[in-house]
């Protein structure tokens, strides 16, 4: 008995999702991957610039424009109106 015209499009069918889902598994794969090797770009960043850990924080809040709350034993540097730099201790 010869198949019918519905059962061979079905097969396609199957096949084409199962094509579809090792594609998706690919692709979750690759996009882990690539967080990963960005992820590690940064740290090889941040270890090269060698910055304490406890002072990241500030400097990253900083490059982001917002006020960090300084830390004690810590220099921190704000702008005043006039633009000028000045050194608070606390």
């Amino acid at each position: 008995m010869a198949t019918s015209k519905s059962a061979k499009i079905q097969g396609e069918i199957d096949k084409a999702r199962a094509k579809l889902n090792e594609q998706q598994a690919r692709l979750r794969e690759l996009e882990q991957k690539h967080k990963e090797a960005e992820n590690e770009e940064i740290v090889d960043i941040v270890r090269g610039m060698s910055i304490p850990l406890d002072e990241l924080p500030v400097l990253l809040q900083k490059l982001r424009g917002g006020e960090a709350a300084p830390t004690s034993g810590q220099n921190v540097q704000k702008s005043t109106a006039t633009g000028e730099e000045e050194n608070n201790e606390e």
